[in-house]
């Protein structure tokens, strides 16, 4: 059960979180979230999340794997908030994780009480619309602790701006 939410009250505003991994189709998730934002003044939250399974070498190699994917992350993390406020106008929070994806959401949503509002995109790819868009979809699956919102990979910058 997800605590209590504080975007409504005095002193907080209602966030939406975008998070942003190697698809193609998460920069879509961006858009939208960053317009919601910017038309409800709210704030926008980017997330990266570094997952594990990714270093299984020997100690001094997967500590430099680990910190090269942070930097990476933070890099396409920095570029997307650059865009963000080029295009849209509003400035982004950016966060990197270390960790399982589904479980680092859910702890950064239990952090700040502000963030309402999850968006992802839905890919288009023959593998399917993602791993966290078919998580939510499928019987019995793992819920989030908020709305969640989804994105069709092909609407433009204008569907979006105007959905928005």
């Amino acid at each position: 059960m997800v605590s209590r939410r504080l975007s409504r009250e005095e002193g907080h505003r209602r966030k939406f979180m975008a998070v942003l991994d190697d698809t193609p189709e998460c920069e879509r998730a961006v858009r939208y979230a960053a317009m919601r934002a910017k038309n409800s003044g709210g704030g926008l939250v980017l997330l990266y999340v570094v997952e594990p399974g990714d270093f299984q070498h020997w100690l001094g190699v997967e500590e430099i794997m680990k910190a090269e994917a942070v930097e990476e992350a933070e890099t396409r993390l920095a570029k997307s908030a650059s865009n963000v406020r080029e295009s849209i106008g509003i400035d982004a929070e950016t966060v990197v994780r270390q960790g399982t994806t589904r479980e680092e959401i859910n702890a950064l949503i239990e952090e700040d009480k502000d963030i309402a509002i999850l968006v992802l995109a839905a890919g288009s790819t023959k593998e399917g619309p993602g791993p966290l868009v078919s998580a939510i979809a499928a019987r019995g699956s793992v819920a989030f602790p908020v709305p969640v919102t989804v994105i069709p990979t092909d609407l433009s910058d204008e569907d979006i701006d105007a959905l928005s």
